[in-house]
């Protein structure tokens, strides 16, 4: 395992940024991180958070799973107050805003993500909630 595979939390989001994405964009099993940077619906504090993506036309999926735990993690629940965040891919920075997939677009959505990261599947069956899927637009 490289030491790119071991990032995780802010180790992760601290090394990204110093490398513009050169390290700790790839990350574990093929998958590829992005950096989502929220205002915190209590504290108005800006937080950062690296996640699993994939780009969909011209748009990005991320997933709220919190590895299958009963409560939606942090930074959906941020989204879900203010949609508009921050994104990082690699070097490229830029606004963006959030909405949760829903119907056919959601299911397609979720097919593709598991794909990349069937670990998803698992943490659906371990919680009794929707695991939203969450489109991220320029913007």
């Amino acid at each position: 395992m490289s030491d790119d595979e071991n990032l995780f939390g802010e180790e992760h989001v601290r090394v990204y940024q110093e490398t513009g994405g050169e390290r700790g964009y790839h990350w574990r099993g093929g998958t590829t991180i992005l950096l989502l940077t929220t205002r915190g619906r209590s504290s108005g504090q800006e937080r950062t958070t690296p996640l699993i993506h994939r780009e969909d036309n011209g748009r990005w999926v991320i997933v709220a799973s919190k590895g299958g735990a009963p409560d939606h993690p942090g930074w959906f629940k941020n989204l879900s107050k203010n949609p508009a965040a921050h994104v990082q891919i690699k070097g490229d920075k830029f606004p963006a805003r959030a909405r949760v997939a829903e119907g056919d677009e959601r299911e397609r959505l979720w097919r593709t993500m598991n794909g990349i990261w069937p670990h998803y599947d698992e943490y659906a069956q371990k919680t009794d909630r929707e695991i939203p899927v969450v489109v991220l637009e320029r913007g």
